[in-house]
């Protein structure tokens, strides 16, 4: 039950979406038990982002969620370094006007029920 959930300031295609959809799902198995079977991801373009008081120039908010008490630390930062270069790569985004948030959680629902 993972979700990356993709802010960026710029627009996207479908293609480009489908790119980092891809990557995303190759990405989350560095998070253990997760895969792109269970991958939700959510894009959102053309966002006003400030990033330093600036929004002159591209920028992206990724918010990762994942089912679970707590996740590896050295899975987050596989994660950081394949979603930066995902975005650097497919909509020209900086690493350095990217962050990534992570968050581990027990409480999630699905299917009309809660795990």
């Amino acid at each position: 039950m993972p979700v990356i959930h993709t802010h960026v300031s710029s627009s996207l295609t479908q293609e480009q979406r489908e790119h980092l959809k891809a990557a995303y799902g190759a990405a989350i198995t560095a998070v253990p038990g997760k895969s792109e079977g269970w991958l939700m991801c959510p894009f959102e373009d053309n966002m006003p982002i400030y990033f330093a008081g600036d929004d002159s120039k591209p920028a992206a908010y990724v918010e990762v969620n994942v089912f679970g008490a707590s996740v590896p630390k050295t899975s987050w930062e596989s994660l950081t370094k394949a979603i930066m270069k995902a975005l650097n790569s497919e909509a020209g985004i900086p690493e350095d006007r990217t962050y990534i948030r992570y968050t581990a959680t027990t409480d999630w629902g699905w299917n009309g029920s809660n795990f």
